[in-house]
């Protein structure tokens, strides 16, 4: 199939798959003397494990090792170590949002709880020391 009955069948731009194929994604496909490259049917099946991968948040650079390349047949065990340390990736990247959380919410309660007898510059401090962690 052409390029352009590949972009139609996936949703993705000739301009996208052309640049999949020279990141090393996809297997160059030699252009004939008519000028129009014939990709084999495999494409479309790493066209769609790019998609996925990339909108799960794999890296081009992370996704290349996990493709097979030529007539090899897909490493599902590297695929699942990928994936189970894309899975701990995203676990640290949810604790550390949590911390951030309830720090922002702290501190948007210890802006909003000025004492009424506190100046602008000692609430201030109260405010830093509370960011810089220590107790005011």
């Amino acid at each position: 199939m052409n390029i352009g009955e590949l972009a139609q069948r996936t949703g993705l731009t000739p301009a996208r798959i052309r640049s999949y194929e020279s990141a090393g994604l996809l297997e160059t496909v030699p252009r004939p003397r008519d000028g129009c490259r014939a990709y084999p049917p495999e494409t479309l099946l790493a066209l769609a494990f790019i998609t996925v991968a990339e909108q799960v948040g794999f890296s081009l650079d992370e996704i290349r090792p996990l493709l097979p390349s030529g007539q090899e047949v897909w490493d599902h065990a590297m695929l699942r170590v990928a994936l189970r340390r894309k899975v701990a990736k995203i676990e640290a990247l949810e604790l550390r949002l949590v911390h951030s959380k309830r720090q922002l919410v702290a501190l948007m309660r210890d802006v909003g709880t000025r004492p009424d007898v506190t100046t602008r510059e000692a609430s201030a401090q109260r405010v830093l020391s509370r960011v810089m962690g220590k107790t005011a």
